[in-house]
Formats: structure tokens, sequence, C-alpha cells
């Protein structure tokens, strides 16, 4: 019998997917592509995200390094952040899975509705 190849704790795609794939991490890290930007811009670019959300994603990329949040004290403290120089290595990839999709989104979405209707026919009943 083969050995696994495959290892949940030393697979490098698993680890990049678990600082990307967060619902909300990939439209930040765009929203930053562009340059340093306040907290309430930030939150005006991305459509549906909370405050909450907003905050928890920011603070996740400063943990993971991916971004640097710097605040300057006036009143109201004026907050701003930018992705540090390896949040900007992730740009190339990302931009690439956003080719990916509006390439091949259509072609998923019709396969998850054929597999859908199959399995629909396929009850009993």
């Amino acid at each position: 019998m083969r050995e696994p190849d495959i290892s949940i704790e030393e697979c490098s795609y698993r680890r990049a997917l678990e600082i990307v794939s967060n619902k909300w991490t990939a439209l930040v890290i765009y929203a930053l592509e562009g340059g340093t930007i306040r907290y309430g811009a930030i939150k005006s670019r991305i459509a549906d995200i909370s405050q909450k959300m907003l905050t928890q994603t920011l603070k996740q990329l400063e943990r993971d390094g991916l971004v640097v949040r710097k605040v300057t004290p006036v009143v109201p403290p004026a907050v701003e952040y930018a992705l540090t120089p390896l949040g900007t290595t992730l740009l190339p990839f990302l931009r690439l899975l956003k080719g990916w999709s509006a390439e091949h989104y259509a072609s998923v979405s019709n396969a998850r509705e054929a597999y859908d209707a199959a399995q629909k026919d396929a009850l009993p009943g």
C-alpha cells in the first residue's frame, strides 16, 4: 500500500488557504492594493461588509504580517492601513484567482445546477 503524500499538517495549499480563504480577506487586500487607505474608505469600498467583520479581517491580516496599521494621534484618531511588502506578494496570485473565476465561474455554476437537478431527479418520489 502506498504511503500518503498529502498531509493536512504539511500541505502548502492548506496553509495558503488558511491565510486567504476568509470571505472578506481577498476583498480587503484588493481594497488596499492602491496604497494606504483609511478605515472608512476601506469600508465604503467593500459592499455588505460589517464594521465587525472589517475590523476582524484587518486585525487578522495585521497579525499575519500582511497589513500595517498606522494611527495618527488627532481627534478623532486617523487610522490608516496599507499592505506590507509581504502582503503585496499575494497580489499576483489573487489576480490569477480573480481571472480564473471571471473565465470559469459560469461553467462552475452550470455544473452545480446540473448536479443539483440530477440529484433531485434521483430522489425517490
